[in-house]
């Protein structure tokens, strides 16, 4: 926890209920425990994709061992429900009936990350799919459970988790990009992990999609082939996404997200300046290079 990271989850708590008029001082529990539920699917996360970096350190396995960094998971999960938990009684029930649906859907979307490394039939909306389960839904959690705790109108807080989903899957989709394209200073995670993992993220499946000739053969040989090396493979397969255009049409994807979350928060029936700061964190989170 010492490493930082963005803490945008809590934030986003704190600014969605700031922004239907509620005490910010009620929801920093719960958010904290937002915090440390993500970061208990970080440590089992780094694990199943045998991630070597994260933050710009050594992930927990790495650095400890497997064992430690499965049990620290656990632990963090359980500090997670007692730090959510710490909310008005009359809202418990829609809090906790929030945090469970998304946990669930989390480690839903997690498995098929897992099940798609080994699949090759994936299309694009099983990927956006899987996405929105492993990372859009807890963004949208994190943003209605702040509504909640403002007691919010139930259309509205359900207006401000459809913003966070597709606001969730701008940030995931943007997260792939770098993944290739970002600088691993500022990333703080190694670059090319998801091709060396041959995770099918969008950029693999569109390029898989458009590619022809040479340029298919390329991408067959080089992810189901596992006589190059990794750095041999990240150049190879970098350069065809760039042949391909696959960081623009990346890009646009993200962008399309992004429209359609604006256009959901619009039509919200509350003051532009009270959504101001959380609409300039948005911005932030799907133009990051880290």
């Amino acid at each position: 926890m010492d490493l930082g990271g963005k803490r945008l989850r809590p934030l986003l708590t704190l600014l969605s209920c700031d922004m239907f008029g509620g005490r910010i001082q009620d929801a920093l529990a719960p958010s904290m425990g937002l915090e440390l539920f993500h970061n208990f699917t970080l440590l089992h996360d780094d694990i199943m994709d045998q991630a070597p970096i994260r933050r710009g350190k050594e992930t927990v396995y790495k650095k400890w061992n497997t064992n430690s960094a499965i049990l620290s998971g656990d632990t963090l999960f359980v500090m997670a429900y007692e730090l959510v938990t710490k909310t008005t009684p009359a809202l418990l029930p829609q809090v906790l009936e929030l945090f469970n649906d998304t946990a669930r859907k989390v480690c839903e979307g997690q498995q098929y990350d897992m099940d798609y490394e080994k699949l090759h039939d994936v299309s694009i909306p099983d990927y956006i799919q899987m996405i929105r389960l492993k990372t859009a839904v807890l963004i949208s959690c994190s943003l209605k459970l702040g509504a909640i705790i403002a007691s919010a109108p139930d259309e509205e807080a359900d207006m401000i988790y459809a913003f966070g989903e597709n606001l969730g899957l701008a940030f995931q989709l943007q997260d792939d990009y770098l993944d290739v394209f970002g600088d691993v200073d500022k990333f703080g995670k190694e670059i090319g992990n998801d091709i060396v993992t041959n995770k099918k993220t969008f950029l693999y499946l569109k390029a898989f999609e458009l590619a022809r000739g040479k340029s298919l053969e390329l991408l067959k040989d080089n992810f189901h082939n596992n006589s190059f090396s990794s750095t041999e493979k990240v150049e190879i397969i970098t350069r065809i996404y760039k042949e391909l255009q696959i960081d623009l049409l990346t890009r646009s994807l993200i962008d399309e997200y992004y429209a359609k979350a604006l256009e959901i928060i619009a039509r919200i029936d509350i003051s532009d300046g009270r959504k101001q700061i959380l609409l300039e964190v948005a911005g932030q989170m799907v133009n990051r290079e880290s």
